[in-house]
């Protein structure tokens, strides 16, 4: 799972919300993901002409009313955190993740891509769309935590059902209490800290188990096994989205 979206959206909204400064917040993102530049729509949708530094952007978007960042994890067939249009749903399900910024007269998507320029420079190109002005359908965090659990329980059912559980319940049930490192930046509630990093940990497991396991299994116990994976995914997604939400005032959410 691609989370290069989540730390703009966790320190942007930490940023807006009075938590951190607009220095360490822009410093935490490019920590983990190098330079990130902001590009353009068609021209005047956005106050600048080219990809300028995230700083920079991130003032000037202020002067147009920003005031939340959501996080969108979708996949094909499932445009989850999406508000359309179909250019925006589209280049962010191919990219497996994007960012809806809301500002004061209307809602902005960007996907992120790799900018790579020669053998050392690594950052991120930020591609900016309109989107709809529709507010994201997002799950309230509890709601998302006990999803993600219930479904955890039901995937190792499903496993056992397979007899493709041995190496599966163990790590999965290790995830659920191991917190790792924090995935979400200063004032966020402690709930949504935890959410965070039990998805985080899961998506991990949904990476390394779809690959290389599973084998020897029959058509039905494969599309089983296949279908549980999917599941997990699924509440995984919902959870990191719900857990971003947590600290996104401009979208009219509140903590959980």
């Amino acid at each position: 799972m691609h989370l290069t979206s989540a730390p703009l959206v966790a320190w942007g909204n930490a940023w807006l919300s009075g938590h951190v400064g607009l220095d360490d917040a822009v410093d935490a993102v490019e920590r983990r993901s190098g330079p990130n530049l902001i590009g353009t729509v068609p021209p005047g949708d956005l106050p600048f002409d080219s990809g300028v530094p995230l700083r920079t952007a991130l003032i000037r978007l202020r002067g147009l009313g920003l005031s939340g960042f959501r996080l969108a994890l979708p996949t094909w067939g499932d445009p989850f955190g999406l508000v359309g249009p179909a250019e925006l749903n589209q280049a962010a399900i191919e990219a497996q993740e994007g960012v809806l910024m809301r500002l004061a007269e209307r809602q902005v998507g960007l996907v992120p891509y790799a900018d790579r320029r020669g053998s050392s420079y690594v950052g991120v190109s930020w591609a900016p769309y309109p989107a709809n002005d529709t507010v994201p359908q997002v799950p309230d965090l509890p709601e998302a935590e006990r999803q993600l659990k219930l479904t955890l329980l039901r995937v190792v059912q499903q496993m056992e059902s397979v007899d493709d559980v041995a190496g599966f319940a163990p790590t999965a049930q290790g995830a659920l209490g191991d917190s790792g490192p924090p995935l979400l930046a200063h004032g966020y509630p402690a709930r949504a800290h935890r959410v965070a990093a039990q998805a985080v940990r899961l998506a991990k497991i949904v990476e390394l188990a779809e690959p290389g396991s599973g084998r020897g299994l029959n058509a039905h116990q494969a599309d089983t096994r296949a279908q549980a994976l999917r599941e997990l995914d699924a509440a995984v997604r919902r959870a990191l989205v719900a857990a971003h939400a947590a600290l996104d005032h401009g979208y009219g959410s509140s903590p959980s």
